[in-house]
């Protein structure tokens, strides 16, 4: 039996939050036959529940698969030198984890942390194990284009180091980008050490969903009542998912039988509700976050779902959204409004595409949405559906973890 290690600082798991895909790629993993470890931190942003933790490593095991948790401190800010302090530690403290968990075959180290690819090299050596670099926001790129950071800027010369020694020390660099090695071959990474995973989706979750929260429930219920033709959106909202423009277009639609809803929360969600007072949009719902086991309930109630990015070069390396496998597991149409390397609707067939952040563009796609028949509807959701389950489920996707794994030895 292979034992894989897998190091990402952010992996969380039902129980603590996000992120999720390390942990439903560990329990493929562990139905296919191999032995699965995860190594993540004890403090992220992003888990809605702190594991618990007895001094500086705590072992754990969930829904089968083993956890050791790094003790690291908490941050202010997703973007802070505290946050930096806490990579940084977290990273450090690997080198005192050799011995504390037994031999591995295969080391994973995910970003976006990249310090822990050092240690893990030297680690990887020690045991004889093969090294796979997996990224999945590409750090220092992101910072650049997003943040506009200068190619001189020491903290983007501190992280290319990194990314760099990453490249030409792994045995295989994995993305969630179909087209990341157009990045990649600029530091001479050969083809044939590129592999593409994306993110998954785990068919069970559809079956084994929880209901909804009353508050929801009742708004849509009330929504559906009144015969209104329903658009969801679940999840972040942030300045990037550009939902100032879907707002902007629901005002249009005052006039129309449709409603949006918002499931989510995120720092720009005071603005948007400001703006769609603003706007007069009685058309536009804002709901609170629920819990990952309710988005399958959430989502199947919804007519047509809505997921949207600003423009921005960076996209040109594609996209692999969990929000979008989510929706298309759900079976309904989708509009995207995001320009990328990749088109998921037209290569599934699911929905229609709509330019980023252009308001008539996104207002002509609903409108033809909704001017399909029932049956069209149900056709195109089906074919979102067929095709998450062919290309996307995290069985299929540790499969090729273990048959990239394998071809390396």
């Amino acid at each position: 039996m292979k034992h894989i290690v897998i190091i990402n600082q952010y992996c969380g798991s039902l129980t603590h939050g996000m992120e999720y895909r390390h942990y439903y790629l560990a329990k493929e993993m562990i139905k296919i036959g191999m032995e699965v470890t995860i190594i993540s931190g004890s403090y992220s942003h992003l888990y809605k529940q702190l594991p618990i933790t007895k001094g500086k490593f705590t072992f754990e095991e969930i829904d089968g698969v083993k956890y050791c948790w790094i003790k690291n401190p908490k941050y202010k800010k997703s973007v802070s030198v505290g946050r930096f302090i806490n990579m940084a530690i977290f990273a450090w403290r690997i080198r005192h984890i050799y011995k504390k968990i037994s031999k591995p075959d295969a080391i994973i180290v995910s970003s976006p942390s990249l310090f822990p690819i050092v240690l893990a090299k030297k680690w990887a050596n020690y045991c004889k194990a093969k090294l796979f670099f997996e990224i999945r926001d590409i750090w220092p790129l992101t910072i650049q284009e997003l943040g506009k950071f200068s190619a001189n800027n020491p903290f983007v010369k501190f992280l290319s180091f990194f990314e760099k020694y990453g490249y030409k020390n792994a045995d295989k660099v994995v993305s969630l980008l179909p087209n990341a090695y157009i990045h990649f071959k600029k530091f001479g990474l050969p083809e044939t050490n590129f592999a593409y995973i994306p993110n998954g989706v785990v068919e069970t979750d559809s079956i084994s969903c929880i209901p909804l929260p009353e508050s929801h429930q009742t708004l849509i219920n009330q929504l559906k009542k009144q015969g209104k033709f329903l658009i969801g959106y679940a999840g972040t909202h942030g300045v990037a998912n550009s939902l100032d423009t879907l707002i902007k277009v629901f005002s249009l639609l005052n006039d129309e039988n449709i409603a949006l809803v918002l499931v989510g929360k995120g720092q720009e969600k005071e603005n948007l509700i400001n703006l769609s007072q603003n706007l007069h949009c009685r058309n536009v719902h804002f709901l609170d976050t629920i819990d990952k086991q309710s988005i399958p309930t959430l989502l199947t109630q919804f007519d047509g779902l809505y997921i949207g990015l600003q423009k921005h070069p960076l996209f040109r390396l594609g996209i692999s959204p969990n929000k979008m496998f989510d929706y298309m597991m759900a079976g309904k149409p989708i509009i995207q409004a995001i320009e990328a390397g990749n088109n998921l609707v037209e290569e599934a067939q699911c929905g229609f595409y709509a330019e980023p952040e252009n308001v008539e563009d996104i207002k002509n796609s609903i409108l033809k949405l909704i001017n399909l028949s029932e049956s069209e509807r149900v056709a195109m959701g089906l074919n979102g559906k067929k095709y998450v389950l062919k290309n996307h489920s995290y069985n299929e996707l540790a499969l090729k973890y273990k048959h990239i794994i394998e071809e390396t030895e």
